[in-house]
């Protein structure tokens, strides 16, 4: 379980005692009720990490809302948005191995994490991880309930695929931006589990084409 649950389980269950020692027993039902939400919805289970080369695991549990191509910095990059609501585990999982070179937070609005505006404009945390010639981008994007967004690690930490990263508190969404040449392997209505559902494999072809535009770049410098 996430820290924060206990946190919240505690002090609610203490509030049970005092309101049903003040008042009677049948009062300290909500408080109870909401504490054992609050220790459930901060649940934080082990997962199975895929081991294959190349594949990019979910950073969070949650509905595949939707796959598509977009701009982000000028590039085109394929871009898979995940949904999670009250009911799902909010820990957050990296979805590649790698060094973590950049970690950006901005403040925003709290719009439903189903409108395609909350991408842009919702409070945010943009996180970039580069490994294996590859770069992968994914964005912890509070929603309507969402008001705080925990991220653990900093740039330059080594992080494994599949380790635990950070969290979004309540209903919120995660979007993960991959190269072009990343083959995607689901569809708009899947349902992912964070860090054991592969959503796509990286494929050579980005660090090919880099390693060919270097070549011809040191051909031209003799």
């Amino acid at each position: 379980m996430v820290r924060d649950g206990y946190y919240y389980g505690l002090v609610l269950l203490a509030g049970a005692l005092l309101v049903g020692w003040l008042t009677t027993p049948v009062w300290a039902v909500f408080p109870i009720l909401l504490a054992a939400f609050f220790l459930w919805f901060f649940r934080d289970p082990e997962r199975v990490i895929p081991g294959e080369a190349g594949a990019v695991v979910s950073p969070a549990d949650g509905k595949v809302t939707d796959v598509s191509t977009v701009m982000a910095n000028g590039k085109a990059v394929k871009r898979i948005s995940i949904f999670l609501n009250v009911f799902n585990v909010h820990v957050n999982r990296s979805p590649v191995s790698g060094v973590i070179r950049g970690v950006r937070y901005q403040t925003g609005k709290f719009l439903n994490a189903m409108n395609a505006l909350s991408a842009e404009h919702n409070e945010q945390n943009t996180v970039t991880v580069e490994g294996d010639g590859h770069t992968v981008t994914f964005k912890q994007i509070a929603g309507l309930l969402a008001r705080r967004i925990v991220f653990t690690k900093n740039i330059g930490d080594r992080v494994e695929r599949g380790e635990r990263v950070g969290l979004i508190k309540f209903g919120s969404r995660v979007d993960v931006m991959l190269e072009t040449s990343a083959e995607i392997g689901v569809k708009v209505g899947d349902h992912v589990k964070g860090g054991s559902s592969i959503l796509a494999f990286l494929t050579g072809e980005e660090r090919q084409m880099a390693g060919t535009a270097a070549g011809r770049v040191q051909q031209e410098a003799r």
